[in-house]
């Protein structure tokens, strides 16, 4: 992964986005602290499909992902149906 200097990533950004295309993700710093990372499209969608698990893997997941409180029986409340329109 190429670094770039935030003001040479501005002043020449057609080479800077040319090298995202062929070479894969740029880094930018600004006073020499990383604070950007330039990537194709292409590897943004497969970096976000693959941070985010699908409705078909959460459902087959043996993880619980919040735990369901129910109340004891008789303490439940009870609202009228209007109320939620």
């Amino acid at each position: 992964m190429q670094t770039w200097p935030v003001q040479d990533a501005k002043a020449r950004f057609g080479d800077f986005l040319d090298a995202c295309l062929l070479e894969g993700p740029q880094m930018v710093t600004r006073r020499g602290t990383e604070v950007a990372v330039l990537v194709s499209v292409q590897e943004w969608r497969r970096l976000q499909s693959a941070a985010r698990p699908s409705l078909k893997q959460l459902l087959l997941s043996d993880q619980t992902r919040i735990d369901l409180v129910v109340a004891p029986h008789g303490q439940a409340k009870r609202c009228p149906v209007e109320s939620m329109l």
